[in-house]
C-alpha cells in the first residue's frame, strides 16, 4: 500500500472521530494517541471478543488485572533491568535515529517484494501452466533475490544472537542502506538503549525510591500465579489471562498506532508441565491463528514468522504477522518462555513457587507458554484493512468501513426520513427500546442518501429508515452495509433482526 493511502486510513481515523493526536491542541505528543467517541468502543469491543474466547470459553484460563507499578526488583529478576535494548543508530545528515534492526528488516522485506512482483508477473503470463518451484530453482533473477535475502538473514540472526553491533553496522554499510529522509548513509555507530521508563515514588527526593512503568504487562501475571493458583484451586495446565496498558520508551516511535509509547496488550500465560512446552506452543500457535480468522478477514493477510534472536527468556517464539498498510509485521507473538520467569522470582524473592501435581506426586516449577497480542495494532489491522473505496454504479464511489459487524462501534443507526409528521417521534420510540441491547446512533439531518454515506464511512452494519409507511403499518426499511441491500421488515422483528447478526455468542460459536 502507497503511502499516500496511508495517510488517507490515518485522515479517515481523525475525521470519523476514532484517533486523535494526544495533546492536538498543543501540537500534539509524539507517538502517543487517544481514541475517539467511536475509536474507544471498536476498541473494547476488540478487547470484548478476546476476553470472552479466550477466559469465558476455556474452563482452565481465569482473568486479573495487576497494577502498572510493581516493586523495582520484578524488573531485575525479569531481565529487563539488563537486557531490554533496542539497537540504535543516528543518521549524521538528517538527525534521525532509528533501530537498527527494523532498517535491515525493511531492507530484506524490499528485496521479498521484489521476488514476489517477479513471481506474480510471471503467474501472469504463464497462467496455470506456471511452475513456482521450477522458476525459483532456475530463473537467474529469482536466484539472485533470494541467495540475496538467505545471505542478509544469515548474517542478521548471527549478529543478533551474539548481541554483535558492529556487525549490525556493517549489514548496514555493506548494503548501502539509506535514511528515508536524507537518503545518504552516513551513520554513526550502533548503541543499545533501555526502554523502561523510571519514576519515583516517596514524600521528598531524598527519601524517594525508583520505580519503573511496566514495559510489559506479563510480570503482574507472574507476580500473581501463587495467588491466582491457590485462591482459584488451579490445576495445571491452567493460564491467567490480562488486558492493561504497557509503557517503553520507543525513540524510533513510527507508523500511526503501530508503535506507540504508552499502549495496551491483551496476554495470556499458560503454566504447563516442564517437558509438555513443544505440544503447547504449537496447540496455541493454532487457536491464535483460528481466532484471527474467525474474525472474517482474508488469510492470506496473516503469515507466522519464526524470530530470528530469540529472548533470553525463551526456548521457541514466532509471531503472527499482518499485512499492514506498510506491509508485513508483527501482530501478535506466541512463545515458549520455559520457567525463567517463575524461577526468578523465586530466586529474587527467597519465596517457593512451585506446584504440587497430585497426578504424580511431583512438585516443579512450572513452564509457560505466553500469547500476547497489541491491541492497538490490532485495531490498525482491522481498521486498515476495513477502509474500501468502491465503485458505484454510475461512476459515483462510496468511501465504506466494513469492520467486522460485531466489532463495529455503533450496531445500528435510526434515521426518521423527515423531522416532521411523527416520524421523529416514532424514531425515537425503536430507538430506545433498542438502547438497552444495542448501541445505537441517531441521525435525522441532511438527506438520506448522505446519511447513508456517513453511517458506511464510521463502519455501522444496518441503517434503519423511518418513513410515513411505517406509521401505517409498522414496518421499517432496514439497509445492511456491506451489500447495500434493502429490506422491509416489522417493527416488532428489528431486535430479532439484530441479535441473529450482531450477538457476539454467534460469532464465538
Amino acid at each position: 500500500m502507497s503511502e499516500e493511502k496511508f495517510k488517507k486510513i490515518i485522515s479517515h481515523a481523525k475525521e470519523y472521530g476514532f484517533i486523535f493526536q494526544s495533546s492536538d491542541i498543543y501540537d500534539g505528543l509524539s507517538a502517543v494517541y487517544d481514541y475517539g467517541q467511536n475509536g474507544v468502543h471498536l476498541k473494547n469491543n476488540i478487547k470484548d471478543y478476546w476476553w470472552k474466547s479466550m477466559v469465558q470459553l476455556n474452563d482452565n484460563i481465569v482473568g486479573i488485572d495487576s497494577a502498572i507499578f510493581s516493586h523495582p526488583t520484578t524488573w531485575k529478576s525479569s531481565g529487563h533491568l539488563d537486557a531490554f535494548n533496542d539497537p540504535l543508530i543516528d543518521n549524521k545528515d538528517s538527525k534521525k535515529r532509528y533501530r537498527a534492526d527494523n532498517l535491515i528488516e525493511d531492507f530484506i522485506q524490499k528485496i521479498e517484494n521484489k521476488l514476489i512482483k517477479e513471481l506474480n508477473k510471471q503467474k501472469k503470463r504463464f497462467g496455470v501452466k506456471f511452475d513456482e518451484k521450477t522458476f525459483l530453482s532456475t530463473n537467474e533473477r529469482a536466484l539472485k533475490y533470494t541467495n540475496q535475502i538467505d545471505e542478509l538473514k544469515s548474517r542478521f540472526k548471527k549478529a543478533l544472537n551474539n548481541d554483535n553491533l558492529s556487525e549490525l553496522k556493517n549489514i548496514i554499510s555493506d548494503n548501502n542502506i539509506i535514511c528515508p529522509v536524507s537518503g545518504s548513509s552516513n551513520w554513526t555507530d550502533v548503541k543499545q538503549f533501555n526502554l523502561m521508563f523510571k519514576t519515583q515514588v516517596g514524600a521528598s527526593k531524598e527519601s524517594s525510591s525508583d520505580l519503573y512503568l511496566r514495559p510489559e504487562t506479563a510480570q503482574g501475571i507472574f507476580l500473581n500465579y501463587l495467588n491466582v493458583q491457590k485462591t482459584g484451586r488451579m490445576k495445571i495446565p491452567f493460564g491467567i489471562a490480562q488486558i492493561g496498558k504497557a509503557f517503553r520508551n520507543e525513540i524510533v516511535a513510527r507508523q500511526f498506532i503501530f508503535r506507540m509509547r504508552e499502549f495496551e496488550q491483551m496476554e495470556m500465560q499458560f503454566f504447563i508441565k516442564p517437558g509438555e512446552q513443544k505440544k503447547w506452543y504449537e496447540y496455541w500457535k493454532e487457536n491464535r491463528m483460528k481466532w484471527h480468522l474467525s474474525l472474517g478477514i482474508k488469510g492470506d493477510n496473516y503469515k507466522f514468522h519464526d524470530h530470528e534472536k530469540l529472548a533470553h527468556y525463551a526456548d521457541a517464539a514466532c509471531d503472527i504477522e499482518f499485512n499492514f498498510p506498510f506491509g508485513f509485521k508483527e501482530l501478535e507473538g506466541i512463545h515458549s518462555r520455559t520457567n525463567f520467569d517463575l524461577s526468578n522470582h523465586e530466586k529474587f524473592s527467597s519465596k517457593q513457587i512451585k506446584y504440587f501435581d497430585p497426578l504424580d506426586q511431583s512438585k516443579y516449577t512450572p513452564y509457560v507458554v505466553e500469547t500476547s497480542i497489541g491491541l492497538d495494532r490490532m485495531f490498525l489491522a482491522i481498521f486498515s484493512n476495513s477502509l474500501i473505496t468502491e465503485k458505484l454504479d454510475g461512476g459515483s464511489e462510496r468511501i465504506v468501513l466494513k469492520i467486522p459487524k460485531i466489532l463495529a462501534p455503533n450496531k445500528c443507526a435510526i434515521l426518521p426520513l423527515v423531522k416532521k409528521d411523527g416520524l421523529s417521534e416514532y424514531a425515537n420510540n425503536i430507538k430506545d427500546k433498542l438502547k438497552i441491547k444495542f448501541k445505537l446512533t441517531y441521525d435525522e439531518k441532511d438527506a438520506i442518501g448522505r446519511r447513508y454515506r456517513r453511517q458506511d464511512a464510521l463502519g455501522t452494519p444496518y441503517c434503519i429508515t423511518i418513513d410515513h409507511q411505517s406509521i401505517e403499518d409498522n414496518t421499517v426499511t432496514v439497509r445492511e452495509r456491506d451489500s447495500m441491500k434493502q429490506e422491509r421488515i416489522k417493527v416488532d422483528l428489528i431486535e430479532e433482526f439484530l441479535v441473529k447478526s450482531l450477538d457476539i455468542s454467534n460469532w464465538l460459536q
